[in-house]
Order: C-alpha cells, then sequence, then structure tokens
C-alpha cells in the first residue's frame, strides 16, 4: 500500500470519530497507520520455543556487540549508584516528593540517632511534607506525542509522507521548549498508577497524589516507539539503544551511513531533563509508551514474522533482503535489555494493541486475536502491563463509561487490563470507578498547534515553542 493512501484512509477514519461529548473531537485518531499495514494473517501459525528471546538491527549497520557491552557497562553503573551514600539518596527522594521514602530511608540507618546531619534531613523533609496538598485526580491531563522529527528537512521535503508527518508529530525542537516550558509552570510527571490502585479483591481505589502548592501533576506518554520501516530516511531516529554508560539513547543513521546515539526522541530527552531537574518527576515517575508489534518494539524487528518470513509486508522482506545476517534471537534479546533499562529508570509500558487495531470497529474476535499475539510477541520483551492505551483513540465504550454488557471490556478486563485511555482534546477526562481507570489523552501535534492552539494554553503558549520549519498551513484532516 502506498503510504499516501495510508494517510488519507487514516485521516478519513479520523474524521469519522469526531463525536459529539466531551472535548472538541473526543476519541479522535492518533496516527496515519493503518491496521493492514500490519496483517500479518500467519503470523502465528508457528511456535519459537520459550518466544521471549528475540534480536534487533538497524539501517545497515551491526551494534549488536556494543549493545551487549553497553549492558555490562550498565551493571557496573548500577552498582556505582549503589554506593551512593543515604544521604544523597533521600536527597534524591525528597527531591522528587517522596518525603516519606526518604524519612524511612535516613531513620532506618544504623547511626541515624548519632547523626545530626540525618536527623536535620528529616526534620526539613518532615516540614516540606506538611506543605503539600493533596491534587484533584479529575484535574489531571494526560498529553501525547508521537516519533520526534530529529531533521525537519527530511521529514518536511515535500513527498507523500510530509503532509502526515506536519499534523501528527512533533519536532525535536518543539518537544524540548514544551518540556521546559511546562516545568517553570510547575509541572510533574506521574502516572495513572499513582492515580489509581488495583486492590486486593480486584477492586479499584482512587490514590492520592500529594505535592507542594503550586506544582501540576500531568500525565506524558509517547505512541508507536518502534520506529516503522515508512519512516526510513525521513529524519527520525532508527532505535533504541544504551550507550557506554548504561544510558537509554536514540540511534541516528545520517545519509553517508555514519551512526549517532544520543538526545534524538522522547525518552532520553526526558531521561536527560529529570537528571537535571529530578523535581520534574513524581516519585521517580517518567511517561508510557504506548506500543504496537507488527514492526517490532523500540526499533528491534522482533515480531515473529521476520523470523518465519511468512506473510511480509513489502518493507518488512527489503528489510531481510539488506540484513542477510540478521539474528531474530539476538535482536529480541537486546531489545529486552533496552526495555529493562527503561523500567528502571521510571518508564512503564502500556498496549496500543499489536496491530495498531481500530477498537471501536473491531469485532471482539479480532481484538481477541490481536492481544493474542500482543500477549505472545509483545509482553515477553516489555512486561506485562495493566494498561491500554487505544489506537486511533477510538474507545471500546462511550464516553459515559463501560457498561456490564461490554464484552470487548469484560475480555480486556479478564487479560489483566484496568487502565483505559482514549484520545480527547479536553484539558481533563478522568474516570475512576470500582472497577476500572479511564483517561482522555490530549495530542501534542503539528495539527492542533496549528489549529486549535487557545486549547493548548494551559500547558504553554504556541508561538513560543513553533517550530519556525514546519511548513504552512497544516494540512487538513
Amino acid at each position: 500500500m502506498k503510504k499516501r493512501t495510508a494517510y488519507r484512509m487514516a485521516m478519513i477514519l479520523c474524521a469519522s470519530f469526531f463525536l459529539s461529548g466531551c472535548g472538541l473531537f473526543p476519541f479522535q485518531q492518533d496516527v496515519p497507520f493503518l491496521s493492514e499495514r500490519a496483517d500479518n494473517k500467519g503470523a502465528d501459525s508457528e511456535s519459537t520455543g520459550s518466544g521471549t528471546q528475540e534480536t534487533f538491527y538497524g539501517n545497515g549497520h551491526d551494534v549488536q556487540g556494543q549493545v551487549s557491552e553497553d549492558s555490562e557497562e550498565s551493571e557496573s553503573q548500577t552498582a556505582e549508584q549503589e554506593q551512593e551514600s543515604p544521604m544523597e539518596k533521600a536527597s534524591l527522594l525528597a527531591a522528587q516528593y517522596d518525603y516519606d521514602g526518604a524519612i524511612e530511608l535516613l531513620q532506618s540507618q544504623p547511626d541515624y540517632d548519632s547523626s545530626e546531619e540525618m536527623q536535620d534531613a528529616v526534620s526539613e523533609y518532615e516540614n516540606a511534607k506538611a506543605t503539600c496538598v493533596e491534587y484533584p485526580l479529575d484535574q489531571i491531563t494526560h498529553i501525547f506525542f508521537h516519533t520526534l522529527i530529529k531533521d525537519t528537512s527530511k521529514a518536511f521535503d515535500g513527498d507523500s509522507d510530509s503532509g502526515g508527518y506536519n499534523q501528527v508529530m512533533t519536532t525535536i525542537d518543539e518537544f524540548n521548549r514544551i518540556i521546559e516550558g511546562m516545568y517553570e509552570k510547575g509541572y510533574v510527571m506521574v502516572s495513572p498508577h499513582d492515580m489509581a490502585t488495583v486492590n486486593e479483591d480486584g477492586t479499584m481505589s482512587k490514590g492520592k497524589i500529594m505535592l507542594p502548592a503550586g506544582k501540576i501533576p500531568f500525565v506524558l506518554s509517547q505512541d508507536d516507539v518502534s520506529y516503522y520501516h515508512y519512516m526510513d530516511g525521513d529524519g527520525f531516529a532508527d532505535r533504541l539503544v544504551l550507550d557506554e554508560n548504561g544510558d537509554v539513547k536514540a540511534e541516528y543513521v545520517e545519509d553517508d551511513g555514519s551512526v549517532s546515539w544520543g538526545d534524538y526522541d522522547l525518552v532520553p530527552i526526558i531521561d536527560s531533563f529529570v537528571k537535571e531537574h529530578p523535581d520534574f518527576s513524581y516519585h521517580g515517575r517518567k511517561g508510557i509508551l504506548a506500543m504496537t508489534g507488527y514492526n517490532g518494539v523500540l526499533g528491534y524487528r522482533t515480531d515473529i514474522a521476520y523470523k518465519t518470513q511468512e506473510n511480509l509486508q513489502d518493507d518488512q522482506k527489503r528489510f531481510l533482503e539488506n540484513h542477510p545476517d540478521f539474528d531474530y534471537d539476538k535482536e529480541v534479546e537486546n531489545a529486552t535489555k533496552v526495555a529493562q533499562a527503561m523500567k528502571a529508570e521510571g518508564w512503564e509500558f502500556a498496549s496500543h494493541t499489536w496491530g495498531h487495531k481500530n477498537a471501536s470497529e473491531s469485532s471482539l474476535k479480532e481484538l481477541k486475536a490481536d492481544n493474542k499475539k500482543w500477549e505472545k510477541y509483545v509482553a515477553p520483551i516489555l512486561g506485562k502491563t495493566d494498561m491500554i492505551f487505544f489506537a486511533f483513540g477510538a474507545d471500546i465504550g462511550s464516553w459515559e463509561g463501560y457498561t456490564s454488557d461490554n464484552k470487548k471490556y469484560d475480555y480486556y478486563k479478564s487479560r489483566g487490563y484496568r487502565y483505559f485511555c482514549n484520545v480527547d482534546s479536553s484539558q481533563y477526562w478522568v474516570q475512576i470507578t470500582d472497577d476500572y481507570f479511564r483517561q482522555g489523552r490530549r495530542d501534542i501535534d503539528g495539527y492542533r498547534m496549528y489549529y486549535n492552539p487557545e486549547v493548548l494554553s494551559d500547558l504553554f503558549d504556541v508561538s513560543e515553542i513553533w517550530d519556525s520549519s514546519r511548513p504552512t498551513p497544516v494540512p487538513e484532516m
């Protein structure tokens, strides 16, 4: 399928979901990718043994050895961090508003009773804790992005993909200014798991987020961090890797084949920002990555189709032709290492359905088959999750809530999903019941910034963050 057709069809789908209810465009489609791009009908025809260890590659270069070495470096770095003094650890906990954790850590030290320094620190943390106020859960916003554009000259080069990129993507320069501006306003990253918790009896209860007055919690997420084949050469990173320090970075391949690793996408940018501004994170939280699986994850070609070579899409065939030494098991192994490093740094993963399925339009049978693939080929790499962020923002129920006869909801709940997110342009939209958590996500992209800048004014001033290299007018949907 030609990309231009994919974009046009996705925009048609997007228009079909402009429903009445909450926000300007409730349950708006979030990306220009079609389910049929992921429709490897024979993907489940062959078992892979354990099905947990699979591999990765890039664009014509092999850095597998480097990733393995990086893993060792990461372990070394972790050991060094473990040698940090209790005072240093407590200081970081307190900086991220975990005053109870900081106090407990210091009071558990064998020399606490004789340490005036520790006692003074505990007194300071207790005073800071006393100033915190509970933030209303129903007023917490959730913003999301797609893969960030590194090179605008390639993304906006006038080809058939440029318009789609302009609509649904954000540039690195824009993202940096957005995050800096939100930090200055007092925004702090939290997780849906802070907003609601699942009790031992299976019921759900509201959480409690305590922050100093003036701080504003928000949820951050990013969709489709798979670095799809169609994006190759268009100014995006290729995959996430571990550098010599064990930090997660994005890999970028230049036209001449040279490779650089740096803060070229949302994950490493946020990691670097939190290192400098730990108070941007609540209890160490980062963002949530909503992941498909049909092209693999995190830039690694980990779907089973790459191993069986059955029912491959044309771009998958070209990839394998260009990588005759492709090692599927190593690909999965390396992807798993990166995912583990991310989770250790506070990142979480959600299902975005394996094949970027429209859950509203898909039958229950189709959703079951799709989720089976996610559980079999994605979960072993990223880990199990209780969150599903619907592709296209296409929810399985109306804004009024899930009903007792909703078989799609019953199925997803039976598979362990309790946190459900759609797409909604409202400042905040939250439902917390005894059975589930539900939240609307706001798209931060070229389309929203160009056509509805006013709905983003609580977050930032669009005129201050707009990337002048972005073509105007942004194409209409």
